[in-house]
C-alpha cells in the first residue's frame, strides 16, 4: 500500500448508529421491480454490497458483478443536508470501492475516497454529508480501484444517486412522467459470461455489442398526448458514446452533470460520453404513434498506428416512445429553471493538461496527461482552497476523450472564454482539439483525482491527482 492509499481498518468507522435503511420499491422500466434507498429524517442508512451473481439481463441471465444482485445498482434518492451511511461490503475476489461521481463531498476519509480499496471479504463503512446548497441531479457511484475500474464497470457495478431539491419542486417538471434510463453495455458470450477484451480493445476502450438500458433491451415508455416524459439519462458504460435522437421529437434538455440549466434548451440529438448524465423533457406533442428514442452512429477516433477506426455502428434503439392516452390538462414546458451564476475570472494563469498516448518500455500502449503515468506517490497538481481557475484540456491523440474531476463541478468556456451557464463534471475534448472549463476549488481540501472517463485509458495511465490546500498555501506550482 502507498503512502497515499488508506487502509480499510485505518479508516472503517466503528458504532455507526443504525437508523435502518428506506428501501423502497421503485417500479421503473419494464416488468421488473427495482429497489431505491431513500433519505428519511436526514439520513439515508443502507447496506450495500457488490458480489458476483447470475443476473437476470435483457431477457438471458449474465454472470456478471452486482450491487445487492441487480445491475444497475439501487437508486439511492437523497436530499441537501443529508448525511449519507452506506455499510459496504465486497463479496468480489478482488479489492473494489465506490467513488461518488459528481457529489460534491469530501474527498478524503469515509466520504468520496477513491484512494480507499476494500479488499475482498472486508467491509468498509462509506459517511458524508451533502452540503445545504448541493444542486438537485442525477449523480452516480461506481467502482474507482486503478487498473480494475473497466473491468468492474463494463461487468456490471454502476447505481444512480439522485438528489432532490429545486428543480424537481418546478410545477412543469413535477408533473412530468419520470423515468431513469442507466445505459450500459455488455460483451457476454453464448453462456453468459463476459469475455475478456484483447489489448488493442482496451487501448481502443472496450464496447460490448448488447446495450441496455436499466437492464433491458429497447423497453417502452409510454407518454401521453399533452404531457411530459422526464428521461433522466446516465452513461454507465466503460467507453461507449451515445448520440441520441428522439423520432419526430425535439429533446428539451434541463440539466447536464451538476444540475439544472437556466432554461430548457432543445436541440435535435444528444450526445452522452461515458459519465455523463442529461436531464431531457419530451413534449406529448402529437396525437399518438410509436417513435424509436435512437442510438445514432458516432465516430470516436482509435489508436492512430494500431489499426483500424471504432467501428461506427448504424442506428440502434435504445428504447421506444409509445403514446397511450391523453394528459387531463396540457403541461407546457418550464419558461425558466434555476439560474447559474458565472464563476469570476480567475487572477492566475490558465493551467494546461495535454492528452496523449506512447509506448513505455515495459509497459507497451500507455496514456499520458503531460507526459506521465499516473503515479500514487505523485501530486500533479496543487491548487488553493477557495481559488477559482482556468483549466485547458489539449488532447492530442487520435481518440476523443472524456475529462473528469472529482469533487468540484465547474463551467465551459466558450470561444470567447465566457462561462456557459451549466455545471459540468465531464468535459469532451475530441481529438486533436483543445478546450476549457473554469473551476472554483469549494470547501474541502484534500487529494482528488482527474482522469478520462474512458474507463480503460484510466486505467492504462491518463489520471492524475490533484491536492486542494489551505488558503495560507501558495500551490500554484504544476
Amino acid at each position: 500500500m502507498t503512502t497515499l492509499m488508506y487502509t480499510r481498518r485505518r479508516l472503517l468507522t466503528t458504532g455507526a448508529v443504525v437508523l435502518g435503511a428506506a428501501a423502497l420499491p421503485l417500479r421503473m422500466l419494464g416488468t421488473e421491480s427495482k429497489r431505491i434507498f431513500r433519505s428519511q429524517d436526514g439520513f439515508l442508512d443502507a447496506d450495500l454490497e457488490a458480489k458476483i451473481d447470475w443476473i437476470p439481463l435483457a431477457g438471458r441471465s449474465a454472470h456478471l458483478f452486482a450491487y445487492n444482485g441487480q445491475v444497475p445498482g439501487p437508486l439511492l434518492e437523497v436530499r441537501p443536508g443529508d448525511t449519507v451511511r452506506l455499510r459496504f461490503t465486497n463479496h468480489l475476489q478482488s479489492p473494489t470501492n465506490l467513488h461518488f461521481h459528481g457529489l460534491h463531498v469530501p474527498p478524503t476519509g469515509n466520504a468520496d475516497n477513491a484512494f480507499v480499496e476494500v479488499q475482498s471479504g472486508e467491509r468498509f463503512d462509506y459517511e458524508f454529508t451533502l452540503p445545504r446548497n448541493h444542486p438537485a441531479g442525477a449523480f452516480w457511484y461506481h467502482p474507482h480501484v486503478h487498473g480494475s475500474a473497466a473491468d468492474q464497470v463494463s461487468k456490471g457495478l454502476a447505481g444512480l444517486i439522485v438528489v432532490r431539491g429545486e428543480l424537481d419542486e418546478i410545477p412543469e417538471v413535477a408533473a412530468a412522467v419520470e423515468r431513469f434510463l442507466v445505459l450500459q453495455d455488455f460483451a457476454l458470450d453464448s453462456k453468459g459470461e463476459v469475455t475478456q477484451p484483447a489489448m488493442m480493445e482496451r487501448m481502443n476502450g472496450r464496447e460490448g455489442s448488447l446495450i441496455t438500458v436499466d437492464g433491458e433491451v429497447n423497453p417502452t415508455l409510454p407518454i401521453l398526448s399533452g404531457g411530459l416524459l422526464r428521461l433522466r439519462l446516465l452513461n454507465a458504460s466503460p467507453s461507449r458514446f451515445y448520440r441520441l435522437k428522439l423520432e419526430e421529437h425535439p429533446l428539451h434538455l434541463i440539466a447536464t452533470d451538476g444540475g439544472a440549466l437556466p432554461a430548457p434548451v432543445s436541440r435535435d440529438e444528444i450526445l452522452i460520453a461515458p459519465g455523463e448524465r442529461a436531464d431531457i423533457l419530451v413534449s406529448g406533442n402529437l396525437a399518438g404513434g410509436v417513435y424509436r428514442l435512437l442510438n445514432m452512429p458516432y465516430n470516436r477516433g482509435a489508436m492512430g498506428m494500431m489499426g483500424g477506426p471504432v467501428r461506427v455502428s448504424r442506428p440502434e434503439t435504445l428504447a421506444t416512445i409509445v403514446y397511450e392516452g391523453r394528459a387531463a390538462t396540457q403541461v407546457r414546458l418550464p419558461g425558466g429553471l434555476i439560474a447559474v451564476d458565472p464563476l469570476p475570472v480567475p487572477d492566475t494563469p490558465t493551467r494546461q493538461f495535454v492528452l496523449s498516448e506512447a509506448g513505455i518500455p515495459g509497459r507497451g500502449m500507455s496514456f499520458l496527461i503531460n507526459g506521465k503515468l499516473f503515479d500514487h506517490h505523485r501530486v500533479d497538481t496543487k491548487v488553493r482552497l477557495g481559488s477559482v481557475e482556468d483549466w485547458e484540456i489539449v488532447n492530442l491523440s487520435g481518440m476523443d476523450h472524456p475529462f473528469h474531476l472529482h469533487t468540484n463541478s465547474f463551467q465551459v468556456l466558450d470561444a470567447d472564454g465566457q462561462p456557459e451557464r451549466a455545471w459540468k463534471d465531464v468535459i469532451l475534448v475530441p481529438r486533436r482539439q483543445r478546450r476549457r472549463f473554469r473551476v472554483r476549488f469549494d470547501d474541502f481540501t484534500g487529494k482528488a483525482f482527474y482522469h478520462c472517463h474512458i474507463l480503460d485509458h484510466e486505467d492504462l495511465g491518463m489520471m492524475g491527482i490533484v491536492e486542494v490546500g489551505n488558503s495560507g498555501e501558495d500551490k500554484h506550482d504544476q
